[in-house]
C-alpha cells in the first residue's frame, strides 16, 4: 500500500492492518508519531537522562501503545500513545538515578507550566530565582543560586512522596489528569496534592521573603 493511501486511514484502520502483520502500515504510524515521542522527550530532558536515550525510551513507549491499543476501552490513540510515551520515559528517568531534589532549576513555574495564573504573585519569586542564569552580574548570580538551593532543600522537606512525583511532571508541562494517568492515581488525588503543592510552595517562598 501506497503512502498516500495510508494517508487516508484512521489510527484505528491502520491498527488493523498492522495485525493483520502488516509492516509497512507500522512504519507508517511509527513515523507520524516520531514528533510526538520527540516532544516528550524534549519536556522529560528536564527531569535528566541524555536526550538520544529519552528518544529510544520514548520510541519503546510507542511501540507498547500499538501493541496494547483498545479502541473499545481507551480514549483515541493519539491520547493513549502520549500516555504510554509519558510513562515509559518517567519511569526510565526515575529508574536511571536521576537526583532526588526538585527539579526547580528547569525555568518553568508551577503556574506557568498549567496555564494559569491563580497565585498572589508568589510564583514569581520563583521565577526570578529560576532565570538566574539570565543575569551577566557574577555576584548577582551566585545570590540567586544560593537562595534557590535554600528553597530547594525546604521544598523537598515540605512534599511528600507522591507530591514530588506531581511536580516532576507537572513542570514538564502535564496537567493533573495526563499525570494521574502516568501514576496510575485517580484523577481527583492529583488535583489534590497539586494544590497541596502549590500551597506548599507559596508558604515557603512567602517564608525566605
Amino acid at each position: 500500500m501506497r503512502k498516500e493511501e495510508f494517508d487516508r486511514l484512521s489510527d484505528e484502520d491502520l491498527l488493523s492492518l498492522i495485525r493483520d502483520g502488516d509492516s509497512q502500515a507500522t512504519d507508517y504510524l511509527i513515523d507520524k508519531y516520531k514528533d510526538l515521542v520527540r516532544m516528550r522527550a524534549r519536556s522529560m530532558y528536564i527531569l535528566g537522562g541524555d536526550r538520544e536515550d529519552l528518544i529510544q525510551e520514548g520510541m519503546i513507549g510507542l511501540f507498547k501503545a500499538i501493541r496494547d491499543y483498545d479502541s473499545g476501552r481507551d480514549a483515541s490513540f493519539r491520547t493513549f500513545a502520549s500516555l504510554c510515551v509519558s510513562r515509559q520515559l518517567y519511569s526510565f528517568v526515575r529508574s536511571s538515578g536521576r537526583k532526588k531534589n526538585i527539579p526547580l532549576n528547569t525555568a518553568l513555574s508551577l503556574n506557568a507550566a498549567s496555564g494559569t495564573d491563580e497565585s498572589g504573585g508568589e510564583e514569581d519569586v520563583l521565577l526570578g530565582l529560576l532565570r538566574a542564569d539570565e543575569t551577566s552580574n557574577p555576584e548577582e548570580y551566585l545570590l540567586r543560586q544560593e537562595r534557590l538551593q535554600r528553597l530547594e532543600a525546604r521544598i523537598e522537606g515540605q512534599l511528600s512522596s507522591f507530591e514530588k512525583q506531581v511536580l516532576d511532571l507537572h513542570l514538564t508541562g502535564m496537567g493533573y489528569v495526563e499525570i494521574a494517568h502516568v501514576l496510575n492515581k485517580t484523577e481527583k488525588s492529583t488535583d489534590n496534592a497539586l494544590q497541596r503543592v502549590r500551597t506548599k510552595l507559596r508558604s515557603v517562598i512567602r517564608d525566605e521573603e
